[in-house]
């Protein structure tokens, strides 16, 4: 992938820690030139914002879910089952990624069992896990 293309990366981040929001939209703009990133605090309002996206219009439904799995009202195991659940991206538009400070096998073991998601990040994230996870290429 270019990163000099003018595609943008849409990217969902769902993470109830303002402050880790914050420093993680500051290094997915560092590591990516186009991005829109829209973040959630909870499970339950990501949910209810990708149906939104998906009965407007599914082409807008984000590049990426970045998806942290201690949160209240809905952890990030309880927003998978709903997002399956709810069959939000039939098209499999959106690449799941767990994002977690969780360095317990028992999660990361969790994680992989869920087919959506496509692999588990450790927190914190820095420029090079980010662009990794892209695929920006360095040039």
């Amino acid at each position: 992938m270019n990163p000099n293309n003018s595609k943008t990366v849409s990217v969902l981040l769902v993470d109830d820690d303002e402050i880790n929001n914050f420093i993680s939209i500051k290094l997915i703009k560092k590591a990516l030139l186009n991005t829109e990133i829209m973040a959630c605090l909870n499970g339950k309002f990501a949910i209810e914002q990708l149906a939104e996206i998906q009965q407007k219009d599914p082409a807008q439904l984000p590049d990426y879910i970045l998806l942290d799995i201690n949160m209240p009202i809905m952890n990030g195991w309880e927003f998978l089952d709903e997002y399956k659940r709810l069959n939000l991206d039939p098209l499999g538009k959106s690449k799941i990624y767990i994002i977690s400070s969780s360095v317990f096998s028992n999660d990361i073991n969790k994680a992989r069992s869920y087919p959506l998601v496509k692999d588990s990040i450790s927190k914190p994230l820095n420029v090079e896990k980010i662009k990794e996870l892209f695929g920006v290429e360095e040039y």
